[in-house]
C-alpha cells in the first residue's frame, strides 16, 4: 500500500519502508504518519519495476510500461543507525560528529538545545567541518566552480556560522582537529594527509575572513540602499555582485538579507547567473569551434559508429571521410578557404583530453590539402577535427591521407612526460600531501597545479627542478600499461580525484614506482627524450592552490639561452663581471632611489614655495577666500601638500576654500581643502571634490576638510575650478567673484 517515485515521469515502484519506534519520550503512540519524531524510518527497498508517465500526485499515476531490468534500490542511513544504537536524538549527537559541535558550543559560549537559532548554526558547523575534511582527504581543493566551489561553500558556511555564533576568531584550526580525530579510526588515510588538509582548510578559512569583511560592508551598502528606496527585496543584481565579486554563495546572502528582515530577489539572480554561465560556454565553445547542440555529432556516431582512434600506434592513416560539419550543420563540401569539422573512419591525432592539448598537423587527398587546426571529442568515441582547406575541395566520403606534424608530436610527449616527472618531483621534495590538481601541457610548455598552502621558496623550486633533472638523467623507462581501475589502485598509480575511469584505465609509469599516474596522453619512450625540464615561475592559482609552470626538450633549452645571452648583454652595458651582476644593479638601484628621493624633495620645495604667492592671489567669492589654480607636473600627494599649505596662509576668520588641480601623463589629479570657518558656513570638501572630478571625467571624496578625486580629461581644468567656485556662490548665497582681490 506504499508506493514510491520520484514525483516526475520515471522509474517507480512500491516501496517497503523500515520503522524503529523510540518510545513515548519522542512522541505519542499511534499513526506513524502523525506520531511526530517516535517512529524513525531507518531503512527503505524500492521494488523498482514500472515507468511512470505521468505524475499528479504520490498515490495519484499513470504507468507507461515495465521496467526492461526490475530491480531493489535499497537505502539505509549508517549515520541514522549509529543515532539508533547509541541512542541519540539525532545524528548530530553521534560520537563522530558531537565533539565537534560541542567544541563549536563552548567557543561561542553557548549550550546546544537551549536556542533554535544556535541549534541550527552549530549542526551546520558540525556536519561541514566532517564533509570539508572528507573532500580536502580526497584530493578537492577550493575554487570556483565545480568541486572545489561545492568545498569553499562548506567552508565559507562554517566561518559565516561561526560568526552567526558571536566567534569572530578564526575557528577551523579549533574545529578540524576534533573532526580528524574522530574520523581517522574510520579513515586511518587521513593520518598521512592531515599537514596537507589543514593547510588548504586553514588558508581558506584566512582569505574568506578578509572576503567576509570586505563583502559585508557591500552587502550593508546595498540592504541600506534597499530599505531608502521603500522596498525589503535585495535585488537579483546586487545578490549576483556580491557573489561574482565577492564569492558570497546566494545561501549566504539569503542568511545574512534574513538576519534584516529583507528577502533576495533569487530569480534574478539565478537569471544573471545563467546568463553568465551561457556566455562563458558560449565563449569557450566559439575557442574550440564547437557548438552546443551536440545532436548531429551523435546521429554521426549513430550512423559512422565510433572512431577507430590510431594515436598510440600511428603518426599518418589513409581515411575516408564519414561526415562533415559547418557551423553545427552538415554539410557534403568544404571548398578552399572553408574552416569546418571533419570526422574520419580512423585518425592518428591526439584529441584534447588530459591537459594535453590536441595534435597538429595536415589532410591531403588527389586535389588538394587541408590544415588541422583542433581536435576535439564532442561526445564519447568520435574524434573531430576542425580544419581550413588550403586546396581544392573535400567531399563526404573521400579517402585522405593524415599526417601528424611529427615534431609537434614529439614536443607534446616530451611535455606531458614532464609533466608527470614534475609533480613525481614536487612530491619527492615537498612530500606525497602535494597532489596535482590540474595540469595543461602543449609542445614545449607544461603547467601543473597542485595543491599547497605557501609558496615555495627559491630553494624548494631549485631541488623540484634538480629532482626532475637527474629524473632525465637517468634515462628512466616510460611504459603504458592497460588493466583493470582496482590493479591500478593496488599497483599505487594516483588518479585524479573528479575524472571518470572506465573498466579498464591505462597507467603510465616512468621508472617503474617512480611516476605511476591514470593517463591517456601521449609520452616519450625513455625519460631523456624529454631534453629538459626548465622551471619558469611558481605561483598562487587559489586558496591552497600553487602553480609550476616550466619548459621542456628545444624551448628548454632555448629558455636557457636567452638567459645566457640576457646575462652577457647585462654584463656588457655595466662593464661587469657575471657573478657581479646581482651587486652591481643592487648599487645602482640604491642611487637611483637616493636620487629619487632628492627630486622629490626638491619638487615638493619648489612647489612649497608657491604657496605664498598662491594664498595672496586668493579672490573673493560671496565673502570667502578661493583660490583656484592648475598646478602642472604635479601628482596628488604634491597638490594634497600644497593645498594644505595654501590653505593654513589664509586668513583664518573668513571662510577659506582652495581647488587644486595637478596633471602628471595627462591625467588629472583634483584636492579640496576648506577651513574651519568654511565648514562652519556650511561648505564641505567631499561635496566640492566631487564637483572638480566630474567635470574632469572621473570621481571624488573624502573628509569635510579635505578630500582628493581624479579623472581623465586634464583640458578641462578650467571649467572644474569655476563649477567649484559656482557651488561655493550657491553654498553661501552670495554672488560670485569679480576676479578681484581678497579685501
Amino acid at each position: 500500500d506504499n508506493y514510491w517515485h520520484m514525483g516526475i515521469p520515471g522509474p517507480g515502484g512500491p516501496d517497503s519502508e523500515l520503522f524503529l519506534d523510540r518510545g513515548p519520550d519522542f512522541g505519542p503512540e499511534g499513526d506513524i504518519e502523525k506520531a511526530g519524531d517516535r517512529y524513525l524510518e531507518f531503512w527503505n527497498l524500492v521494488f523498482m519495476q514500472v515507468r511512470l508517465s505521468a505524475v499528479r500526485a504520490k498515490d495519484d499515476f499513470d504507468v507507461a510500461e515495465d521496467l526492461p531490468a526490475k530491480n531493489i534500490d535499497t537505502g539505509m542511513g549508517l549515520e541514522r543507525m549509529a543515532m539508533l544504537l547509541q541512542a541519540k536524538g539525532s545524528i548530530y549527537e553521534i560520537d563522530e560528529v558531537a565533539p565537534v559541535l560541542e567544541r563549536a558550543a563552548e567557543l561561542g559560549g553557548r549550550r546546544y538545545g537551549v536556542d533554535h537559532t544556535d541549534d541550527i548554526s552549530l549542526r551546520v558547523v558540525a556536519d561541514h567541518v566532517r564533509s570539508g575534511l572528507m573532500l580536502i582527504s580526497d584530493g578537492v581543493t577550493p575554487g570556483n566552480e565545480g568541486r572545489g566551489y561545492v568545498l569553499r561553500r562548506i567552508l565559507r558556511r562554517v566561518v559565516r556560522s561561526m560568526k552567526l555564533l558571536g566567534v569572530d576568531e578564526p575557528t577551523l584550526p579549533e574545529l578540524l582537529p576534533q573532526s580528524y580525530q574522530m574520523m581517522r579510526r574510520s579513515y586511518p588515510e587521513l593520518d598521512t594527509q592531515w599537514d596537507r588538509i589543514s593547510a588548504v582548510a586553514y588558508a581558506e578559512e584566512q582569505a574568506f575572513r578578509q572576503t567576509l569583511r570586505s563583502g559585508t560592508t557591500m552587502f550593508d551598502l546595498a540592504a541600506t540602499r534597499t530599505r531608502s528606496a521603500g522596498d525589503v527585496t535585495l535585488s537579483g543584481s546586487d545578490a549576483f555582485a556580491l557573489h561574482d565579486t565577492y564569492g558570497f554563495p546566494i545561501d549566504l546572502t539569503l542568511e545574512m538579507a534574513a538576519e534584516q528582515g529583507l528577502s533576495v530577489d533569487e530569480v534574478g539572480f539565478r537569471q544573471l547567473m545563467a546568463e553568465q554561465r551561457a556566455m562563458s560556454k558560449a565563449d569557450a565553445r566559439a575557442k574550440k569551434g564547437q557548438h552546443a547542440d551536440l545532436s548531429a555529432y551523435r546521429e554521426v556516431l549513430d550512423t559512422a559508429g565510433p572512431t577507430d582512434w590510431q594515436a598510440y600506434q600511428a603518426l599518418s592513416t589513409e581515411s575516408r571521410v564519414v561526415a562533415m560539419l559547418r557551423e553545427g550543420s552538415a554539410t557534403h563540401e568544404l571548398g578552399v578557404g572553408d574552416v569546418g569539422e571533419v570526422i574520419l573512419d580512423r585518425t592518428p591525432f591526439y584529441a584534447e583530453s588530459g591537459g594535453q592539448n590536441a595534435d597538429a598537423g595536415s589532410f591531403s587527398w588527389d586535389g588538394g590539402t587541408a590544415e588541422v587546426l583542433d581536435v576535439q571529442r564532442p561526445v564519447r568515441g568520435l574524434v573531430v577535427h576542425q580544419v581550413r582547406i588550403v586546396t581544392g575541395s573535400l567531399h563526404r566520403d573521400s579517402t585522405v591521407q593524415t599526417q601528424v606534424d611529427p615534431q609537434w608530436r614529439l614536443g607534446a610527449c616530451q611535455a606531458h612526460s614532464g609533466t608527470h616527472v614534475v609533480h613525481a618531483s614536487l612530491r619527492q621534495v615537498l612530500g606525497p600531501t602535494a597532489l596535482q590538481s590540474g595540469s595543461y601541457n602543449r609542445p614545449g610548455y607544461l603547467r601543473l597545479d597542485f595543491g599547497w598552502g605557501s609558496a615555495l621558496t627559491e630553494t624548494q623550486v631549485r631541488d623540484v627542478e634538480d629532482v626532475a633533472n637527474e629524473a632525465l638523467r637517468k634515462d628512466l623507462p616510460v611504459s603504458a600499461t592497460l588493466m583493470t581501475l582496482p590493479e591500478a589502485q593496488a599497483a599505487g598509480a594516483l588518479a585524479l580525484f573528479g575524472e571518470t575511469y572506465g573498466e579498464r584505465v591505462r597507467v603510465v609509469e616512468i621508472g617503474g614506482e617512480w611516476s605511476r599516474e591514470l593517463c591517456g596522453g601521449t609520452h616519450v619512450s625513455r625519460s631523456a627524450q624529454i631534453g629538459t625540464v626548465v622551471v619558469t615561475s611558481e605561483s598562487s592559482v587559489g586558496s591552497g592552490n600553487r602553480r609550476v609552470e616550466a619548459v621542456t626538450g628545444l624551448e628548454g633549452f632555448r629558455y636557457l639561452a636567452r638567459e645566457r645571452r640576457l646575462v652577457r648583454d647585462l654584463s656588457e652595458l655595466l662593464k661587469a663581471q657575471p657573478g657581479d651582476l646581482v651587486g652591481r644593479v643592487g648599487e645602482l638601484l640604491d642611487r637611483v632611489r637616493a636620487a629619487e628621493k632628492e627630486l622629490t624633495r626638491s619638487r615638493a620645495e619648489v612647489l612649497l614655495s608657491r604657496a605664498g604667492d598662491l594664498a595672496a592671489g586668493a579672490v573673493d567669492v560671496s565673502g570667502a577666500s578661493y583660490v583656484g589654480k592648475l598646478v602642472d607636473g604635479a601628482g596628488t600627494t604634491d597638490v594634497r601638500t600644497l593645498a594644505l599649505d595654501v590653505r593654513g596662509r589664509l586668513a583664518p576668520e573668513r571662510p577659506g576654500v582652495v581647488t587644486l588641480v595637478g596633471t602628471t601623463d595627462g591625467k588629472p589629479s583634483v584636492v579640496v581643502a576648506v577651513n574651519d570657518r568654511a565648514r562652519e558656513a556650511g561648505l564641505r570638501a567631499g561635496a566640492l571634490v566631487k564637483v572638480a572630478a566630474g567635470s574632469l571625467g572621473g570621481s571624488g571624496g573624502g573628509k569635510d576638510d579635505v578630500a582628493q578625486g581624479g579623472g581623465t580629461d586634464a583640458t578641462a581644468a578650467a571649467t572644474a575650478l569655476a563649477r567649484v567656485e559656482r557651488a561655493i556662490v550657491d553654498g553661501l548665497g552670495g554672488v560670485p567673484s569679480d576676479g578681484g582681490p581678497v579685501t
